[in-house]
């Protein structure tokens, strides 16, 4: 792609715009859980059981991790394609340039502060004498690479919405290819374990992290590392934070819903409960990456046009999304109910496991096909500009409906209480998504203003 690639977001048809933008963050997103799941594959045969439930530990710090890096990737990858739809260049390579030295401060304090206290906080996210271990030894490594893994995701993000989707792809892949290479070397050949399965993912990010910075210090891309755009102001990190506070609220809600989900899971289930979710929530999340993968090739339209004022353009962006993406959950739905014990068994040979596994997957997922109206619908907002709306929908799936349920049903049907949850709030936050898109289309068509 040359430096002027981006022009096409306006002229281009929006069909095809979809597609070239889409399938290349479906398929690193994919590529990114697979090489997750395949992780944890290797970890499950390699070193055992609770090493899975161990993993399943980490997920609230890693969604906290997460979530400061979408607040600052998510966040800046929208106004870039906004500020190139407006014209003006300057703030976009000092939203670029912000980016990265946020990425850097953020990441920094947070793997300071979460290595001073690892241990009180694996326990208080429900570990045990037995699974701690595991978690611990999986997370020192993961959190001194945790800048790395800041900058990469986020620089990427920003690449793709600027005008190179299949580079940003190819990123992803480069990563994935290095870290399962290196996975199965270090936990079964140089028998590192679970910190071997770590220390694989942080390599691949520095490949990919390198890759990222290449790109942004050539003179080819149209938004590029300048000097002049490293003098930090303020109004430019408000515009990043007000967009990515959406993202950042819902990964942080992811990480508040899965120390809830561990902890309750532990009364009701024991550790291997605990590793029957991590084991589902890798599939689940497979299912959603590849719609947040369509999201992610409606964002640089939809933030464009909309920038542009091409109201016909972002609308028709929008209405392909959702179709695409409620086909993907449906099909996701699908899978997980037909064959949940073959799921199961490519992760453990442990009955007890496996068996919890195959039962919570059928009840989790039975309302997923819901899942990708919700996630478009939010992601639209956010990719308009309108972070309050986002910020609402995101709260009522991980906050406003889950949380209550989880904490209130199991008191009446135990384990499988917390598995209900889920579909519950599924159900729950679709609803509310449905009556806010429409009412907000009837107030803007009533007043005249894009849709």
């Amino acid at each position: 792609m040359t430096g002027d690639n981006y022009k096409e977001l306006e002229t281009g048809e929006v069909g095809r715009l979809f597609w070239e933008y889409s399938l290349p963050a479906i398929v690193a997103m994919t590529a990114a859980s697979v090489y997750n799941i395949v992780d944890r594959i290797f970890i499950g045969n390699g070193v055992g059981a609770l090493a899975i439930s161990g993993m399943a530990l980490t997920f609230p710090i890693m969604n906290l991790a997460i979530a400061l890096g979408t607040l600052v990737g998510a966040g800046a990858s929208a106004v870039v394609s906004i500020r190139m739809g407006e014209k003006r260049r300057d703030d976009a390579v000092s939203t670029l340039c912000t980016a990265l030295v946020l990425n850097i401060v953020i990441g920094t304090v947070f793997s300071i502060l979460s290595l001073c206290f690892l241990n009180n906080i694996l326990y208080a996210f429900g570990a045990s004498s037995d699974t701690i271990p595991y978690a611990r030894d999986f997370m020192q490594v993961i959190l001194l690479g945790n800048v790395i893994t800041h900058i990469f995701f986020g620089l990427n993000s920003i690449m793709r919405s600027s005008g190179y989707p299949s580079k940003a792809m190819w990123s992803i892949l480069l990563t994935v290819s290095v870290n399962v290479a290196l996975a199965p070397v270090f936990i079964f050949v140089l028998k590192w374990g679970i910190r071997g399965a770590a220390l694989a993912t942080i390599l691949s990010q520095t490949v990919g992290m390198i890759w990222v910075l290449a790109h942004f210090s050539s003179k080819t891309p149209y938004v590029r590392f300048e000097a002049e755009g490293f003098r930090l102001r303020w109004p430019v990190i408000r515009d990043i934070f007000a967009i990515g506070v959406s993202p950042f609220l819902f990964h942080s809600c992811t990480c508040l819903v899965a120390i809830i989900m561990n902890r309750q899971l532990g009364r009701q289930g024991g550790d291997l409960a605990i590793g029957a979710f991590g084991i589902i929530n890798s599939i689940a999340a497979l299912i959603v990456m590849i719609i947040f993968g369509f999201t992610q090739g409606m964002q640089p339209i939809v933030g464009y046009n909309y920038g542009a004022g091409l109201m016909d353009r972002v609308v028709k962006a929008f209405k392909i999304t959702l179709a695409c993406s409620t086909a993907v959950s449906v099909m996701g739905f699908l899978m997980a109910v037909l064959f949940p014990s073959q799921i199961a068994g490519a992760f453990t040979h442990d009955s007890q496991l496996m068996s919890l596994t195959s039962s919570g997957m059928r009840i989790i997922m039975i309302a997923f096909p819901l899942v990708g109206f919700q996630v478009v619908t939010s992601n639209f907002f956010q990719s308009i500009g309108k972070a309050k709306v986002a910020i609402i929908l995101s709260l009522s799936r991980q906050v406003i409906c889950l949380i209550p349920f989880v904490l209130i049903f199991p008191l009446f049907w135990g384990l499988n209480g917390v598995w209900t949850a889920s579909p519950a709030s599924d159900m729950t936050s679709s609803i509310l998504a449905a009556a806010i898109l429409f009412y907000y289309h009837r107030k803007l068509k009533g007043s005249g203003a894009p849709a």
